[in-house]
């Protein structure tokens, strides 16, 4: 510390001097000696998605919670406009499709859909599936999230309109016992992604005393916090999707007890836990 003092004083009053860089080495040595052994923190990972993520989703809930507007707002668009328009529904997910599943549903496996296929390719196909779109959603918010909001606002339309095919034929509660099994961690995390690529297209709007820039760089770092933060639920939804769904004949207690683990998990981690962690740290800066 004395050191250091010293090399303070020197760069102050002999900016040039060889003393000054003399010292400076001396300080150097002595602060890699100090910490080139120190260990590193074993659980950052832990600390990463116990702390960092969950206070990002705080400091972003606004755009987070905007984000889960434009989903259920063009999701009940996607609903009744299937409703009031028939070829809607062709129109949007294809003849072949829509072929497949009216057929299934006149042979009483409606989502048979769901069971082709080997469970742990289908798991591993539609995680890195899964992944990849949500890095994609979020990258498409560089201008402002508009692209994040449009792609989002396109998904949701596309379940409103998978959701009254089912509604439709009088199936409207299977819908939700079986596809929401890995439906409500899968749309969770893509709506999450998609509100992760507006954190980061209107950080530079508003970037108060510091430079635009800086702003943009923050909004990029949290952004990818929030969608690095998901992979684990989405890994988790494919899980479902491909081991579970296919059995969405299970007893009915089953199947209420993962929708409501899911409707738990993401209620507490991404809403009461930011909220609990927020509190605790003003209460220890107070």
């Amino acid at each position: 510390m004395q050191l250091v003092d010293d090399l303070s004083y020197a760069k102050t009053y002999y900016p040039t001097s060889r003393v000054t860089k003399y010292i400076n080495g001396l300080a150097s040595k002595i602060y890699l000696g100090i910490y080139q052994n120190r260990k590193e923190e074993s659980n950052r990972l832990l600390r990463f998605w116990k702390y960092d993520v969950p206070l990002t989703v705080y400091k972003h809930g606004r755009i987070i919670l905007f984000s889960f507007f434009v989903f259920f707002l063009f999701y009940t668009v996607g609903f009744f406009t299937a409703k009031h328009d028939p070829t809607f529904v062709r129109d949007v997910f294809g003849n072949d499709y829509v072929d497949k599943t009216e057929h299934n549903i006149a042979s009483g496996n409606p989502f048979g859909i769901y069971q082709q296929g080997d469970s742990f390719f289908m798991w591993i196909a539609i995680m890195i599936n899964n992944i990849i779109v949500s890095f994609k959603y979020f990258g498409e918010g560089l201008l402002l999230g508009i692209f994040s909001l449009k792609a989002l606002a396109q998904e949701s339309m596309r379940v409103g309109v998978f959701n009254y095919m089912f509604f439709d034929k009088g199936m409207g509660a299977k819908f939700v016992l079986a596809v929401m099994i890995h439906g409500l961690l899968e749309l969770t995390a893509i709506v999450m992604s998609c509100g992760a690529g507006a954190v980061m297209g209107t950080s530079y709007l508003f970037p108060g005393t510091r430079s635009r820039l800086d702003a943009f760089k923050e909004g990029v770092k949290d952004g990818v916090k929030i969608v690095i933060g998901l992979v684990p639920v989405l890994m988790l939804a494919a899980f479902y999707e491909g081991f579970v769904t296919r059995y969405y004949t299970m007893p009915l207690l089953p199947n209420l007890l993962i929708l409501a683990s899911s409707a738990a998990f993401i209620i507490f981690y991404f809403v009461v836990y930011p909220i609990l962690l927020k509190r605790k740290e003003r209460s220890v800066h107070a």
